[in-house]
């Protein structure tokens, strides 16, 4: 008795078939499992002289640009250190309370952020003056009643001017310009910086140019979160 034969075009077909569900299970399981694009690190990168391994390689580590540990007055008067003493996200902007508009605008497209994650207890949010010898804790402590009422995780810092524009230009890398001439305008950057727990700046966006950006701050602080769960998982 002979077997039935079938056209090429059906056997084909048929391991197609059979073959599709194995390998979309390998592409979840062991391409697609916990795969996302981390955010950007920026600033200067050094390799280092220690190495971990991956998949029975050495591949050197990386030294990246972090920001220095400093400690500031806050509305309350009371001191704020960076980092945080917990394992914190933080969302830092420069601004000063006599800025005509510009300031205002900044800090209330960072408002909308803050309050989306309020009661995140992985992120807060600082607004350091460039204006520190008329920002005093007590003029802070007046400007910054609409923000803090909503979210008490966002300190209003004040303090040594010299520190605070070292911090602006060599640690988080943005312009800060002091008043020359009297006339109380201070060339500041407008961009809202993201860092992460270990210090290292992971995102800018320029709230100058609308809501795009301060959309884009929203959507990235969930992947650093995301990032940083993960990674307590692992220690």
């Amino acid at each position: 008795m002979s077997l039935p034969s079938f056209p090429a075009k059906k056997i084909l077909i048929l391991l197609v078939l059979l073959a599709v569900p194995g390998f979309v299970y390998y592409l979840l399981k062991e391409k697609g499992q916990n795969r996302y694009r981390p955010l950007n690190i920026y600033g200067e990168k050094q390799v280092a002289k220690t190495f971990r391994t991956k998949r029975g390689k050495q591949i050197p580590d990386t030294i990246y640009h972090v920001i220095r540990d400093f400690s500031l007055l806050n509305q309350d008067s009371n001191i704020v250190k960076f980092p945080a003493d917990s394992n914190q996200i933080t969302v830092v902007n420069f601004f000063y309370t006599r800025c005509p508009l510009l300031c205002r605008n900044i800090n209330n497209d960072l408002a909308r952020v803050a309050k989306m994650y309020s009661k995140n207890r992985l992120l807060r949010f600082l607004s350091i003056s460039v204006d520190p010898d008329y920002d005093s804790p007590s003029v802070l402590a007046q400007y910054s009643k609409p923000y803090v009422s909503e979210n008490k995780k966002w300190d209003f810092l004040t303090g040594d001017k010299e520190l605070i524009y070292a911090l602006a230009k060599s640690d988080f890398m943005v312009d800060a310009i002091a008043d020359t001439i009297g006339n109380k305008n201070i060339v500041h950057s407008t961009m809202l910086i993201l860092i992460d727990p270990q210090k290292r700046i992971r995102g800018y966006y320029d709230s100058s140019l609308g809501q795009e950006q301060v959309s884009l701050l929203a959507d990235e602080i969930k992947l650093l979160i995301t990032e940083e769960l993960r990674s307590i998982k692992l220690r």
